[in-house]
């Protein structure tokens, strides 16, 4: 419970912050609207949230239901019925989000970028599928057609979430690679499907430099020992894409509704981020030497 009581009281302390300041620079249409106190605050109701994906339940209903009404109930006197919890969480992604983006990693000079797709549903009842009608699109990766979505992810080598883009299913990996590394340095590694020369110049003006290995039809390029190192340690990113789904649990195909799948995702990805050991690279004294080399290999 330790876990529990350190997550509501740095949520509650980011509320505290954030949403007298947002409720402020709301706009409003003029209407008369009630403004009663819910008896869950929204620290509590980012809380539970948050802790789902801390869990090992993978079901919302059973957790609530199961686990917060009888074991968490000293923690939340105030607990509101399963229904009227479900319609109180769409009030708090815009806090969620703020929140997430509080919690990302900071650039180091070695940052790794790749996408991983978000299924909504199987790619065989997609056509029946209403929730994210005109939301969702079908893409193709190298598992295969899906269809949903694309969370594109650049991290750091100590495994932490840098920055993060969401996207319809059949974007360009390339696409959102130049907005998202605004406010990197150093380099950044990528696998082939980054492969691009306007993209490489786009972000060398910002100071980054985007390393990636060549494909088989491409004639052969220098890469320094460094570099290819670090290319061959492109699995911390996808280690992380498998804890973000195994663990952390960002996807499944029972959304009821947009809300409801923005909540799980950034709930999954708070979650992540709040993790006390992530994927990291224990860089070798030899390895970091490698890093002001000039020495050039054939990549």
């Amino acid at each position: 419970m330790n876990k529990l009581v350190e997550t509501y009281c740095d949520v509650d302390d980011f509320c505290h912050l954030f949403i007298p300041h947002w409720q402020r620079i709301l706009l409003e249409n003029g209407e008369m609207k009630r403004n009663r106190a819910c008896r869950l605050s929204p620290a509590e109701v980012m809380t539970i949230i948050i802790h789902f994906h801390q869990s090992h339940y993978r079901d919302f209903k059973n957790y609530y239901l199961n686990y917060v009404c009888r074991q968490l109930k000293p923690y939340f006197p105030e607990l509101l019925s399963y229904t009227r919890f479900l319609a109180l969480m769409p009030s708090v992604v815009v806090p969620m989000c703020s929140y997430l983006t509080s919690k990302l990693g900071k650039p180091t000079g070695i940052q790794f970028v790749d996408s991983t797709k978000i299924e909504v549903c199987h790619i065989i009842r997609a056509k029946r599928n209403k929730v994210f009608e005109g939301i969702a699109e079908h893409g193709k990766g190298t598992m295969g057609w899906s269809f949903g979505f694309k969370l594109h992810l650049i991290i750091n080598h100590l495994g932490e979430i840098v920055a993060l883009k969401l996207t319809k299913g059949n974007v360009d990996d390339r696409q959102p690679v130049s907005e998202m590394a605004e406010y990197l340095f150093g380099k950044l590694y990528g696998d082939k499907g980054y492969i691009s020369q306007a993209l490489t110049g786009e972000l060398l003006e910002k100071g980054v430099e985007l390393i990636t290995t060549v494909r088989k039809n491409m004639k052969k390029k220098f890469i320094s020992l460094w570099d290819r190192a670090m290319l061959k340690k492109r699995f911390i990113i996808e280690t992380v894409n498998d804890q973000l789904k195994n663990i952390s649990y960002i996807e499944h195909s029972r959304h009821r509704s947009a809300h409801g799948f923005m909540l799980n995702l950034l709930g999954g990805l708070i979650a992540y981020c709040l993790k006390d050991e992530k994927p990291s690279l224990n860089l070798t004294a030899q390895e970091l030497e490698l890093l002001d080399s000039t020495n050039i290999v054939f990549a």
